[in-house]
């Protein structure tokens, strides 16, 4: 069907940006230890396969929750553009600050503008969404398990960066975390601020 070979190219796509954009990353200074990515990574590639893996060798993971329709993959095409297209607008604002691992950069910056100023996590949010709109296209359980997988892999993730943020900027990191959400855009309720 065309809509899964639209989504398939613009993984690709995705792929190809990510790959040549990481060239011109800042040096790394300090990086999270291999037991700590693995801790991540492996839950990760474990969802996805989930999402994407035509087969899954139980029956039972391949329940039908939606559908198969031109409906689903349109739903699935516009989630998955959108949640791509919000990680390359990350992935441009946080320019050479950008990692695929948790790490301390040399002149390492906090930014807090474009896509962060919604949430502190956009690269993983637009992923998730993207993801979503993979998972809607397939429209099998093993989908929304592997969507839960990544989130949980993404969570673990988040918190190790954070932690490294907390240390780099410390009370501008915890000002930010009190103003932005981590994933979820518009869920902050605006606090009053005391004069």
């Amino acid at each position: 069907m065309i809509y899964r070979q639209l989504m398939l190219g613009l993984w690709l796509a995705w792929v190809l940006y990510w790959v040549i954009s990481a060239f011109g990353a800042k040096t790394t200074q300090r990086r999270e230890s291999l037991g700590s990515r693995l801790s991540h990574i492996v839950p990760l590639l474990i969802g996805v396969a989930l999402i994407v893996w035509p087969r899954v060798p139980w029956d039972w993971l391949s329940l039908r929750l939606l559908p198969p329709g031109p409906l689903n993959y349109a739903l699935g095409f516009v989630l998955l553009a959108l949640g791509l297209a919000f990680t390359v607008w990350a992935r441009v604002y946080l320019g050479r600050n950008w990692s695929g691992t948790v790490t301390l950069k040399e002149g390492h910056e906090l930014i807090r503008s474009g896509p962060y100023s919604y949430v502190r996590h956009p690269i993983y949010s637009g992923l998730l969404v993207a993801l979503l709109g993979s998972a809607v296209a397939c429209g099998e359980l093993r989908a929304l398990i592997g969507l839960g997988v990544v989130a949980g892999a993404f969570i673990r993730k988040l918190r190790i960066e954070e932690r490294f943020m907390r240390e780099i900027f410390p009370g501008q990191y915890q000002r930010y975390c009190a103003q932005v959400p981590a994933l979820v855009p518009f869920t902050r309720l605006p606090r009053s601020v005391p004069r």
